[in-house]
């Protein structure tokens, strides 16, 4: 059992965290060597199994992630996008795989995973599902296929407590059409629809968020034209598909080389 990766899981208190704690655990493929929380948190200094009602797992909960950290081989980081670019520096500081499934990152925040990633492997991605990639890569191909009679909506619902819109995985579904156009999505993207906002313009990629109960994730590609709509559709009724495939981007992640990576590069896509 000791030869195998060891992982620390950051935000252990959250539904991810203690759905990527299990899925480590269960795995037999890896060990949890950490669980990492915020300072002040209830769970500091407890185990982290007690901690979620359980047996105990002989980790306590820290709020020192460089500490935790220096004892793991990889990272699993699903938090807030100040939290991530933080633990970025600590986990290259480690020379630790940091998989970061963390949303609402802006383009500045991510820039700065950048000098992190020439020290040690940086896996991040919207969405850690085989069955959203194959859905990104489709999105592009279609959007290729067909030319600007052809309007994109990106729709997506999920839970009450999903803090940002549009989610990351609309986004990656966004870029994926704006690739496949051959345009910046930064200058197609439509994301707020109020009032008397005009007509609909042409080659615009629209986004609509919906949020309400536990929806775990639903997204929908819709391409509509005169007399014609296709749609490409992902429903996710289980979060534990994004803890599997974080974990397998952790894994993955052990024999490659320092650099920025994707879940693409980890599904060989």
């Amino acid at each position: 059992m000791s030869d195998l990766p060891g992982i620390v899981i950051t935000g252990a208190s959250g539904r991810m965290g203690q759905m990527l704690i299990r899925t480590v655990i269960e795995s037999g493929k890896a060990r949890l060597v950490g669980a990492v929380e915020r300072e002040g948190h209830a769970w500091v200094g407890k185990d982290v199994g007690e901690a979620m009602g359980g047996a105990a797992m002989g980790v306590t909960v820290t709020d020192e992630p460089l500490e935790a950290f220096a004892k793991a081989q990889a990272v699993i980081d699903f938090t807030a996008p100040a939290a991530t670019i933080e633990f970025a520096k600590l986990a290259a500081q480690a020379r630790a795989v940091h998989v970061i499934g963390t949303t609402g990152m802006s383009e500045e925040d991510i820039a700065q995973l950048t000098p992190c990633a020439r020290h040690a492997v940086v896996v991040r991605a919207g969405n850690m599902s085989l069955g959203v990639n194959l859905l990104v890569q489709l999105t592009k191909k279609v959007a290729a296929a067909l030319d600007e009679d052809f309007d994109i909506e990106v729709i997506e619902a999920h839970h009450h407590h999903k803090v940002d819109a549009p989610s990351g995985t609309a986004l990656m579904l966004g870029e994926a059409a704006a690739d496949g156009r051959g345009v910046a999505l930064e200058d197609v993207s439509d994301r707020g629809r109020d009032g008397i906002t005009g007509a609909r313009k042409r080659g615009d990629i629209g986004f609509s968020a919906i949020r309400g109960g536990d929806i775990v994730g639903e997204h929908d590609v819709l391409f509509a034209a005169a007399g014609e709509r296709i749609t490409l559709r992902h429903v996710a009724t289980d979060r534990a598909i994004f803890a599997r495939g974080a974990l397998k981007a952790a894994l993955w992640g052990q024999d490659q080389k320092p650099g920025e990576y994707d879940m693409m590069d980890v599904l060989g896509l």
